[in-house]
This record gives C-alpha cells, structure tokens and sequence, in this order.
C-alpha cells in the first residue's frame, strides 16, 4: 500500500485551507470542463428516509431523512464521482444537550479515477476485468451533535478494476488516512475526555465496491455500495478499533416505464442499510449503550436531470 511520512500527512489532512483549496481546484477543473468533453455525466437529487439508524453510545433507533445531490461523469482519461448529504436525525440523536431538534449530519465524497486505457490508448481487458486505473480522493464530515461532534477528514488513494458485467461493477483497494476532531457539547454526556485537537488515525486499507446493474430488460436496477474497512488503530480515547463493514444497497425502479416520462429521469425503491463496527467502535468499546450496529431499511426516491 501507499505510505506518506507523518510530517506530510498531517500537513495534508490537518491544514483546513489547504483542504478547501484543493477541493475548489479540483471541482473547478471538473465542471469547468466543456460539455463537448465529456462523454456522459448524470446529475441527481434523492431523498430517503428509515426508522432504524443507530449511532454509537445511543441505546435507541434513530429516524433520519437523507437528503442528496449526486454528480458523476466520464470524460477522455477517467470519470468523477460527487455526492453532497445531508442526514436530518429525530430527536433521539440531538444536536446538542440543551436541543429538542436533532443533529444534522453533512458528508461529502469524492472520487476521481483514471483509466488506465483511456490514458495509454490500449484495452487493458483480462478475464472478468474490462479496465483498471487509480482511485484519488476524498470524504469530509460536518456533524454538530450531543458527544462526538465529527469533524472527520479522509484521503484515500489506490487501484480500481473496472468489471465486465451488464451495468458497472467497480472494486478499489485503498489506502485511506483519516483524522477527525471530536468534542463534548457543553452539558452533554460524560464521555471520556478527547485529545482537544485533530486526531490521526493509523492508515489502512479499504477494500471498497460500487455497483449499478439492470435486472434483465426490465425497468428495475440493483445498485449500491459496499466497504470493508481495516482497523485503524487506537481511537481518540485510546480503545482498539475493530475491522468495520458498511453494505448500502438498494433496488430501484424506473417511474418513466410506467409514466411515458424521459429513462430514469424519476426513480424509486427500497434499500437496506447494514454498518457493522460503526467507526470502528467494538461490542466492548460502546458496552450496553450499542449503536455500534445498525440495520437500517429504507424507501428512497430519486429525480434526475
């Protein structure tokens, strides 16, 4: 796997401006390509909403409705992938001890990947694999909340196998480098103390999959996504972390096939939700309080432009 010294890592991941920077530069350079340039694009807005979401150190479900803009498009030597969310919890996860509302959760990612292919002019096409190249990006965390208040940031970089199936399948293996910066609201739970500044966890790898595939001629589709993510280490309180696996997928349906509308420009489905060892938190680490465990269905619409 990649290794970056500690010196240049924290200078990336710790320097908030530097981090804006790169990302206004890099979303420039994206949408300030021509139209002509790209080969596709798809650009979307979905809502979803389920009862059963948990969140480490909380006993209860939580409901949350999700609110999401998707952008992703390919163009000459690779594709971008865009997702901006913005996760509304009830009130059994609060936004701070003294709120009646609940915590509002704002999580980005980003991933740029380049063709190995498209960059040298050659089909690079072996057994099930249809094409390889490098995954670089990023995913930012925004969440006022009781006892944690997330403020994480994450690099990742590694390799992609693109596979040859109906649709896309796509499987990356990545080093990531995250670091975050939790606090205590004021009057909140007696949490142990955090370290008072950004912490870094240890690099790990991440074996990550992302898929879109239609069922057959019909107007159905199975997509999602799905990570399993290396322990990173100890945590801000100096507990282990364990392996965690996150499995997010969904069914969805085409609306159009029915309403004579343009191809999946309004979609909607079902989806399932499965987070195991949430932030790397063990059975042991969060004790009777759980969370650390969440099996979550949802419906989800979806409207593309």
């Amino acid at each position: 796997m990649v290794k970056l010294k500690d010196g240049l890592l924290k200078q990336l991941v710790s320097n908030r401006l530097g981090i804006f920077m790169s990302i206004a530069v890099i979303l420039l350079g994206v949408y300030s390509l021509p139209v002509k340039a790209l080969e596709w694009s798809d650009n979307s807005i979905d809502w979803r909403y389920g009862r059963n979401f948990r969140e480490p150190f909380n006993s209860q479900d939580i409901a949350k409705n999700i609110f999401t803009l998707v952008h992703a498009d390919g163009y000459k030597y690779g594709s971008n992938y865009l997702n901006v969310s913005m996760l509304v919890s009830d009130n059994k996860d609060p936004s701070s001890a003294t709120s009646t509302s609940g915590a509002k959760d704002l999580y980005i990612v980003y991933r740029h990947t380049l063709d190995f292919g498209k960059i040298s002019g050659n089909t690079i096409k072996f057994g099930p694999v249809r094409g390889t190249g490098v995954t670089i990006g990023f995913d930012l965390d925004n969440k006022p909340d009781l006892g944690y208040n997330s403020r994480k940031r994450m690099l990742v970089l590694g390799q992609t196998l693109m596979m040859d199936v109906p649709g896309f399948l796509n499987i990356s293996l990545l080093e990531a480098w995250e670091s975050n910066n939790p606090s205590v609201s004021p009057g909140g739970p007696p949490y142990p103390t955090y370290p008072g500044h950004r912490y870094y966890f240890s690099p790990h790898p991440m074996l990550s999959a992302v898929w879109g595939i239609p069922l057959g001629s019909l107007p159905w589709s199975f997509e999602g996504f799905a990570n399993f993510i290396a322990a990173k280490g100890k945590d801000e309180t100096g507990n282990d972390t364990v392996p965690e696996t996150i499995i997010d997928m969904q069914v969805m349906y085409d609306i159009c096939a029915l309403a004579g509308c343009a191809k999946n420009t309004f979609r909607a489905g079902f989806e399932y939700w499965y987070w195991d060892n949430k932030f790397g938190n063990s059975d042991s680490t969060v004790g009777a309080l759980g969370g650390n465990r969440a099996r979550t269905p949802m419906v989800r619409a979806e409207y593309h432009f």
